[in-house]
């Protein structure tokens, strides 16, 4: 049995959770998520929390037992609480700057890059160096996350370009040769 998904998922007060079929949709204070399963598990409600049981004991029902269970998880979380990730621009010159939802970029390259976010995810700079992605959706703004991110990755050497705030980088050390 898959010890994440024998865990029940609590239903937090304001949340309210429709079940059709294999349809799950998750509405809440910030929004509202649908996602459609697999029929090898099946979600049934029961008093204040969400129990996961998969239909049979065949490889690809156990692989999606735990699954199922994370991401119902993260859909009631998202619509309670929602997802952030925390991103900064680290060099000289490189900045971020805010026009209406978009984000205009200045990474050191000949010309500015304008990111658009996808509907339901918000970019906001927060100094000209500090970028928060914030939505309900936790695959969606690791997703919108990473694509700025790809941008400009951060170099081994001076550090310089885009990392997630918690992110630690491995720096090198340069060129040792001296002259002749």
């Amino acid at each position: 049995m898959s010890r994440i998904g024998k865990k029940p998922v609590e239903i937090p007060n304001g949340v309210s959770i429709t079940i059709n079929g294999s349809e799950l949709t998750v509405k809440g204070p910030k929004g509202q998520l649908s996602r459609v399963f697999s029929d090898a598990v099946e979600i049934k409600q029961e008093e204040g929390t969400l129990v996961i049981t998969r239909k049979d004991d065949q490889k690809e029902s156990r692989a999606l037992h735990g699954l199922t269970r994370s991401l119902v998880q993260n859909m009631v979380t998202g619509v309670t609480d929602g997802y952030t990730k925390t991103l900064d621009i680290v060099g000289v010159g490189f900045k971020a700057e805010a026009k209406d939802q978009n984000v205009l970029l200045a990474l050191g390259f000949s010309h500015p890059i304008y990111f658009m976010p996808p509907e339901g995810v918000t970019v906001q700079v927060t100094t000209p160096t500090q970028l928060v992605v914030s939505g309900i959706n936790k695959e969606v703004v690791g997703l919108v996350a990473a694509k700025i991110r790809s941008l400009k990755k951060p170099e081994p050497y001076k550090g310089k370009g885009i990392k997630y705030s918690n992110e630690t980088i491995r720096r090198k050390a340069g060129k040792t040769a001296g002259k002749k």
